[in-house]
């Protein structure tokens, strides 16, 4: 059986749901905000693994998880925005369900690492590991977006 998608049969958007989506401030914000948090992240990874291995920088490795963080808020807010006025609901429109699932399971991680940081639940060492494994949901949501976003490009060449 394939996994190829059928733009035809399946489509990600209606007609009226792509104008929407295309003439929306959201969209535009969504196409900031993505790319920062990802530059946001790149540099977070960073200075994690820099603590990790010489045992300096926990301040500045922490700043940029809590960073990371508020983007990551910002951007599921602006989302949310985004699919209710593309598809008429904030959260779990069909084209983006599993994607909007995974994501909370993204935020529950980065608040746990912030719930652990303001409680005092786990040494410097276990918050590194913590904000790592949620960079890691983090990097399979984000290829879940890339992913839609090359199939909404495909079907954006499709003739109606």
């Amino acid at each position: 059986m394939s996994r190829r998608h059928d733009a035809h049969q399946n489509p990600l958007y209606t007609p009226v749901q792509r104008k929407r989506r295309d003439a929306s401030r959201w969209t535009l914000v969504q196409g900031i905000l993505a790319p920062l948090q990802f530059a946001v992240f790149l540099v977070s990874v960073i200075l994690v693994l820099r603590y990790l291995l010489t045992g300096t920088g926990y301040e500045l490795a922490t700043l940029s998880i809590v960073v990371k963080t508020g983007v990551l808020y910002l951007i599921m807010i602006t989302g949310a925005i985004w699919e209710k006025v593309v598809f008429g609901q904030y959260l779990f429109a069909r084209a983006f369900f599993w994607e909007d699932v995974f994501s909370f399971a993204v935020i529950a991680l980065h608040s746990a690492y912030l719930y652990a940081l303001w409680a005092g639940s786990l040494s410097p060492e276990g918050l590194m590991a913590l904000a790592l494994v949620a960079y890691l949901a983090y990097v399979i949501n984000a290829g879940q977006f890339v992913w839609k976003l090359r199939i909404a490009r495909l079907e954006d060449r499709v003739p109606e």
